[in-house]
């Protein structure tokens, strides 16, 4: 189970107890640097576009790992994602099946993934590549995995949460970095400030802005609707402030740890609260995905999608341009 994300990651960097722990967070970042340092990443055939992030917890790169692979298919493209899988239970690199494996199984994040195009687990990173290549994938769109060395990256975008940007600047556990800042925008093609907020970033890369917004229909659909709201993700109250900007009528509302694995008596719970308030259970897609099957038909699910402005839609463009360019470059002209 993970832990609630400590309120000093996100205060003052001289916090007392930030300051008593950022000599761990010297070795954390120093451990990290050794890794790079003394790796030799895999190359792949095809391009490998990363959505990571330099702070622990949820910044929307699941959703972002979707709109790209939606833009790489439009362009006719093959694309299989790549993840970890938060909790996977693997003994190596494996397709999911998003009709038969489960979150406790795969991990949540690869089954909503795998519900758009193929998805590979692997704990291996270049051993799910090569599976994926083995299946006919053109691009490979990774779902985290920016601090993994084992695997060449073409182009990587970081996300970083717009409104808490990047904490107290101090790596785990002193704060929410995973790696020093000035480490990972070294390897970061741009960074993407996912929603509404003005968070300070370094202006060393380029910056895109995008938010997650409701799907086309959804607010109609939950206007005047009386629900009782569950998340179990980085930043539940986001989850929680897009259902009443819908006009939902939010009666009630429980945040639980990112990737929270829900118990009988938690959904007992929540059945009860919504059954007193005369409510229906709406969740996270993602948390949806780790609900059991005989408990989903209970719950409504928001659907979100991720919008950029219109300077970040044509960087974007740009980017992905560039990148499939390198792979495929034009043919020489006829003498």
């Amino acid at each position: 189970m993970r832990l609630p994300t400590p309120d000093f990651w996100y205060s003052d960097s001289r916090d007392t107890v930030a300051f008593v722990l950022r000599p761990l967070g010297w070795i954390y970042a120093l451990v990290g640097r050794m890794r790079h340092a003394l790796a030799a990443p895999f190359r792949a055939p095809v391009p490998v576009i990363c959505v990571g992030n330099l702070t622990a917890g949820g910044t929307g790169k699941t959703p972002l790992a979707l709109a790209l692979g939606q833009r790489l298919a439009a362009r006719g493209l093959k694309v299989a994602f790549l993840s970890r899988g938060y909790g996977a239970n693997v003994p190596g690199a494996m397709i999911v099946d998003a009709g038969q494996d489960t979150s406790g199984e795969v991990g949540d994040e690869p089954l909503l993934l795998a519900r758009q195009s193929m998805t590979v687990v692997s704990p291996d990173r270049p051993a799910g590549v090569r599976l994926a290549v083995s299946r006919g994938a053109q691009v490979i769109v990774m779902d985290d995995g920016f601090q993994n060395p084992s695997l060449a990256k073409d182009l990587s975008f970081v996300v970083v949460d717009a409104q808490k940007g990047f904490g107290n600047g101090c790596v785990i556990p002193a704060g929410p970095l995973r790696e020093p800042i000035e480490d990972g925008l070294q390897r970061a093609t741009a960074l993407v400030l996912m929603g509404r907020g003005n968070a300070v970033v370094p202006d060393t890369k380029p910056t895109l802005r995008a938010e997650l917004v409701p799907q086309d229909g959804e607010a109609a659909r939950l206007a005047g609707k009386p629900v009782v709201a569950f998340a179990g993700i980085g930043l539940p109250q986001k989850f929680f402030d897009t259902l009443e900007a819908c006009g939902a009528h939010v009666k009630a509302m429980k945040g639980f740890a990112d990737h929270h694995a829900y118990s009988e008596q938690d959904l007992e719970g929540l059945r009860n609260t919504a059954k007193l308030q005369g409510a229906t259970l709406i969740t996270t897609e993602k948390d949806w995905m780790r609900l059991p099957a005989s408990v989903r038909p209970e719950v409504d699910v928001l659907k979100v999608t991720v919008r950029f402005d219109d300077a970040s839609t044509i960087l974007i463009d740009q980017f992905i341009s560039t990148c499939l360019k390198t792979f495929n470059p034009p043919a020489p002209a006829e003498a």
